[in-house]
């Protein structure tokens, strides 16, 4: 099997027409600083002399299709202007802060706009690649947010880019579950990502070793929450903002050394090669496929057959990421709006950034009734989901801004 190929699902992965799952709240928390490619110019140039790899570096930088990235920090920033990159310790310490008070916003605009208690939450489903202390970072912001210490919490670590759409769907199994036994599931999913105190690391890196590491030109942070439900209880007169019709996860084989993060003194590293845009374009037909093929809706003719019928809300890994996606599906730039605006004005905010994507393609007042999220992550893993948007057009949605 080429490294392309995904497997074919089986009759076992077949969705029930209609699982009544449903998100009903979501909320993104960007960082207030924006800083553009200029950024990593004056970090690079202040702190190593000049080189091959360096040069090159700077030079992709200007042309990642970025206009700004969300970061906590400007280039001022104490942590990243001493003699060394700060310490993995110094980063979760700054995660502990700043990823956790991104986290709290984001998990507060999303349960506003649900309408919920807090005390209706039953279960809380996380994600990060930056951070790996022992508690979780969900264990803090669950403090904040005042939920209750029994609420089941998973924190989900080791799939990078994926985790935000890989949250969503163990949310949604363990919805399933709860609906088995006729009770009620209000699950808060989170994805957080402080990537941009990790930018001296990397230079580090393209110094020390001449490495031409493109990672530090992509990443940027992000919080971004969401409530799903498995209708237990819920008002008939509730409008979700998305129906879930059903996912796919697999992993592309031959593929563990394309896509990583890799763990490090100075806190983790990227790994990206060449490869992965033409792997994960490649990947995205014969996931598709196999995923309307396990909806009912498909096979009774009341879902769309082609992929240009659908909005798709693609993870923004790279502008050939998403150029590659595009022409291997047949799709217009009009089909990945949402994805493009986010890209090119927050970077790529790894695991956080889909549920973004599907906030700001919710906001769209057209588009198309049906929705394909996608993601890639190490492994490489490619998560999938096909969703249904009950209201093209919804009214009085909350701003960026929490009240």
């Amino acid at each position: 099997m080429s490294p392309s190929a995904v497997p074919h699902s089986t009759a076992s992965d077949h969705f029930k027409d209609d699982l009544n799952l449903s998100i009903l709240g979501l909320g993104v928390a960007y960082p207030d600083i924006k800083n553009g490619p200029e950024a990593l110019d004056i970090i690079a140039r202040r702190h190593y002399p000049e080189s091959t790899a360096l040069n090159k570096v700077l030079s992709i930088n200007k042309f990642t299709g970025i206009d700004t990235r969300s970061t906590i920090a400007t280039v001022d920033h104490p942590a990243i202007n001493r003699p060394e990159p700060p310490s993995i310790a110094e980063l979760d310490n700054i995660f502990r802060q700043e990823g956790v008070r991104l986290s709290v916003t984001a998990c507060r605009k999303a349960i506003k706009e649900w309408g919920g208690s807090i005390e209706e939450i039953t279960h809380v489903v996380s994600t990060t690649c930056s951070n790996s202390a022992n508690p979780g970072f969900d264990h803090y912001v669950c403090k904040q947010l005042g939920i209750r210490s029994n609420v089941e919490k998973v924190l989900l670590h080791g799939i990078g880019c994926s985790g935000g759409l890989a949250a969503i769907r163990t949310a949604s199994n363990l919805a399933l579950g709860l609906s088995f036994r006729h009770k009620p599931a209000r699950i808060l999913v989170l994805a957080c990502e402080i990537t941009s105190m990790m930018v001296r690391s990397e230079l580090d890196s393209i110094h020390k070793k001449q490495e031409v590491r493109i990672g530090v030109c992509l990443f940027g942070d992000c919080a971004s929450a969401s409530i799903l439900s498995n209708g237990v209880g819920v008002p008939p007169s509730t409008e979700p903002i998305y129906q879930l019709l059903g996912w796919k996860h697999d992993v592309i084989e031959d593929t563990d050394q394309d896509l990583g993060f890799d763990v490090d003194p100075h806190g983790w590293k990227v790994i990206l090669t060449p490869r992965v845009p033409t792997l994960a374009a490649a990947s995205v037909q014969p996931a598709f496929q196999d995923l309307l093929n396990s909806l009912p809706r498909y096979h009774k003719q009341t879902l769309p057959t082609t992929a240009a019928d659908f909005d798709w809300a693609l993870h923004p890994g790279g502008l050939t990421v998403i150029t590659g996606v595009e022409a291997a599906m047949n799709l217009t730039p009009e089909h990945l709006r949402a994805s493009y605006g986010i890209y090119m004005e927050n970077g790529n905010s790894s695991s956080a950034t889909i549920m973004s994507v599907m906030d700001r393609l919710r906001r769209d007042e057209g588009g198309r009734e049906n929705v394909v999220a996608c993601a890639f992550g190490p492994g490489i893993i490619i998560e999938m989901m096909i969703m249904k948007r009950p209201s093209l057009a919804p009214a009085n949605l909350p701003t960026e801004d929490l009240d």
